[in-house]
Order: C-alpha cells, then sequence, then structure tokens
C-alpha cells in the first residue's frame, strides 16, 4: 500500500475516532467512574466489537448490510434498544459507595461485555468501514494485505483515542466522590446513552 494513501487513512480514522458516539461515551463514563485500569478491558471490548465489524467489511457482508433496509434497521434497532437499556440503568444508580466499593461492583469482564455489545450495535461503524475501505484500496493490488492494513490501523487508532478519553476523564475521579455527585453523573452518561440511541434511531441507511 502506498504511504501516501496510508496517511491519508490515518487522518480519516482519527477523526472518526474522535467523533462523539457511543464508544467514546462507554469510555469517558468507565474512565471517571472505575479509573483507566480497569477501563483498559472496556476498551478491549470495544475493539473486539470493532474488529468483528471489519471482518464483515473484508469478505463482503458489510456491503450487503449497507445496501440492506431490513439488515441495517435490524441492527439499528438493537443498538437502539441496547443504548437506551444502558441510559436507564445509568439513571437509575444512586451510588452511595466510595469509588473503591464501585470498583468492587463491577467486575472487568462486565465493562468488556458491555463494550463489545456496544460496538456490536452500531451500524454507525460499518457503514463508516463500507464507505471509507473501498476508496483506499487498489483494486490492481491483492485486496487481503491492503484490509488487513486499513483494519489494524482502524483498531490502532481507536484503542489509542480511547485510552486518551479513559485516561483524560480518570483525572477527574477525585470529584465525584460524594454520593450527590455520582448521582448526577449517572445520569448525565445515562442521557448521553440515550442520546446516542436517539442518534442511532435517526440513522438512514
Amino acid at each position: 500500500m502506498n504511504i501516501e494513501i496510508w496517511l491519508a487513512y490515518v487522518v480519516a480514522a482519527i477523526v472518526f475516532s474522535f467523533a462523539p458516539g457511543s464508544g467514546t461515551v462507554n469510555s469517558i463514563s468507565n474512565g471517571m467512574v472505575y479509573g483507566w485500569r480497569k477501563s483498559l478491558a472496556s476498551i478491549v471490548g470495544l475493539q473486539l466489537g470493532m474488529a468483528v465489524h471489519i471482518i464483515l467489511v473484508g469478505v463482503g457482508l458489510g456491503a450487503l448490510v449497507a445496501q440492506s433496509a431490513l439488515a441495517f434497521t435490524l441492527i439499528k434497532w438493537i443498538g437502539v434498544g441496547y443504548l437506551v437499556w444502558l441510559g436507564i440503568q445509568k439513571w437509575r444508580e444512586h451510588s452511595t459507595l466510595a469509588l473503591e466499593d464501585v470498583d468492587k461492583a463491577v467486575t472487568s469482564k462486565c465493562l468488556f461485555q458491555r463494550a463489545v455489545l456496544v460496538n456490536l450495535t452500531n451500524p454507525k461503524t460499518i457503514v463508516f468501514l463500507v464507505a471509507l475501505f473501498p476508496q483506499f484500496i487498489d483494486t490492481t493490488q491483492p485486496q487481503l494485505p491492503q484490509l488487513l492494513i486499513l483494519g489494524s490501523t482502524t483498531l490502532i487508532i481507536d484503542a489509542g483515542v480511547m485510552l486518551f478519553y479513559v485516561c483524560l476523564a480518570s483525572r477527574f475521579t477525585g470529584y465525584i466522590r460524594s454520593a450527590t455527585v455520582m448521582t448526577r453523573l449517572n445520569r448525565i452518561f445515562g442521557s448521553m446513552f440515550i442520546g446516542c440511541g436517539a442518534l442511532l434511531a435517526l440513522a438512514r441507511a
């Protein structure tokens, strides 16, 4: 793959990763509540979910989903439902625990599983990949190596951006030890998750 083409894709991937979305909300929320170390599991989960989309695009299923109103609608509404459910759960949390106790309440495995579902049910990811990948692939060259390069680049960049969000958010941990502030933050992030769900509901194939 030409280095200039790859650098152009890097720029596009960085913009995509920094754009607010359900993965961003998930990372910021986890970073503030659970700290950056425990939130690493959620970052891995997000990348696993994205990797599945990359594989689907690589084998041609991504194009089918992008062109099929039924398939797109199915994924969209699963994502909408899950994000709204996460938002409602956040709204219902009224923690009076110290952050040390919160860490014990939710396992890294749980954060990992939630993050996988967040990206798996986000049609924005697969539509982005379907729309962007073909523009950076040289049809006169073997496509598998190019897809591997683009896919790996996407995962590395997104993981780095999510780590940035998690670390930045974790620095505010000291400000959220009170039950009142915790409740307000839960409602803020709950509203953000519900907002992401609403945006997905308004998405068009």
